[in-house]
């Protein structure tokens, strides 16, 4: 066969290698906020470990506050849209409530909280950070929202589930922030486990007639 028989890859165009970068960046970006915290995560070492130069991460990023920024937002809608596809198990399983609470524990999982709460505490101080972090914010809450009214039809009863979904995710945040001096995800878990039963027990009483769309 000859070598003009054989078919060629087709070249990149210059905005699919545009759009490798910045992916690239913001992922290496996702992992140094982990790895070394909002103080230690640098343009420079983010560009490292992309394996790009750092004039290509200026051009897509011109300042840190914008990378870091985009990149928390950038895993906080891929995170979404991946936690909004358990719905369907949670409308089939015969546990809807407790199947609603292990999906704000899936949710909370992984680099995306971790990064967002470096962000959250430099945020204290920096009030430009803050500004732009906020429009992050409101991924994570909609996906919980987006949630409970799929699977709440009566509106009576939304500002209460919505309540006590609300009320669910900042008892998780507190038990995964306190997890972070002495890390242990078993523990973290049962302890949410724990808590998980109480707001329960609040469900039931202040929501003794909710149901569950089909």
């Amino acid at each position: 066969m000859t070598s003009s028989a054989v078919s060629k890859q087709p070249r990149r165009t210059q905005e699919q290698r545009s759009t490798e970068t910045r992916t690239r960046l913001l992922d290496a970006t996702i992992e140094c906020l982990v790895e070394y915290g909002y103080a230690g995560t640098t343009t420079p070492r983010v560009a490292e470990r992309a394996g790009v130069t750092r004039g290509a991460q200026v051009h897509h990023f011109g300042s840190k506050t914008d990378l870091v920024v985009a990149a928390v937002s950038h895993l906080a809608q891929r995170r979404t849209e991946a936690a909004m596809k358990e719905i369907a198990r949670m409308r089939a399983g015969g546990d809807p409530l407790g199947s609603a609470l292990e999906f704000m524990w899936e949710l909370h999982q992984g680099p995306l909280f971790i990064a967002a709460v470096e962000l959250w505490v430099a945020s204290r101080t920096d009030r430009m950070l803050a500004a732009e972090v906020e429009k992050v914010e409101p991924f994570v809450n909609n996906a919980v929202l987006l949630a409970v009214a799929q699977l709440v039809p009566n509106e009576l009863y939304r500002k209460s589930v919505r309540d006590f979904a609300y009320t669910a995710m900042d008892t998780l945040r507190g038990i995964l922030v306190s997890n972070f001096i002495s890390p242990d995800p078993e523990r973290a878990h049962r302890r949410w486990l724990r808590a998980s039963a109480q707001l329960r027990l609040a469900a039931d009483a202040g929501m003794p007639d909710i149901r569950i769309a089909d």
